[in-house]
């Protein structure tokens, strides 16, 4: 089993919504329209990069990345890490770890300080992150608008 990971195409949004449809089942789907504007929005966005992990040529996992400019820190980046999702069929595979150190690895070229993400209430989900080498060390906040 071969995984890499790389920066996502736009030629791959569909695999993407499909992820996003796992991440999120209660969702809507997200018309295709809507999906191409957003794309050309995200893509245009410096410091935006949504990596995919790619087994034997199949999408198998994405992470959103985006690195924040900072005046704390020396001057020193936060990359924050979003809508982080595994298939199913490539679960326990190493293919969430792979995404997660690419991340890192972004983070560390950027100069970042810091790599951040929120996790769900989920043990399963803390025990990944942790061995992947973050550390829940806050408590995080959300206000979701409707």
């Amino acid at each position: 089993m071969k995984t890499t990971v790389r920066s996502a195409f736009e030629s791959g949004l569909p695999a993407l919504l499909t992820l996003y449809s796992e991440l999120n089942p209660d969702d809507a789907p997200l018309p295709r329209a809507s999906a191409d504007a957003i794309w050309t929005a995200i893509s245009k966005q410096q410091g935006r990069t949504i990596l995919v992990a790619e087994v034997d040529g199949s999408v198998a996992g994405t992470a959103d990345c985006i690195v924040m400019p900072n005046l704390t820190r020396g001057g020193r980046a936060i990359l924050f890490v979003e809508n982080v999702v595994v298939a199913d069929s490539f679960q326990r595979r190493g293919v969430g770890r792979r995404l997660m150190e690419a991340a890192v690895q972004l983070g560390e070229s950027a100069d970042c300080y810091k790599v951040q993400l929120l996790a769900a209430d989920d043990e399963y989900v803390h025990t990944f992150y942790a061995a992947c080498g973050f550390k829940a060390t806050a408590r995080g906040f959300r206000r979701y608008i409707a």
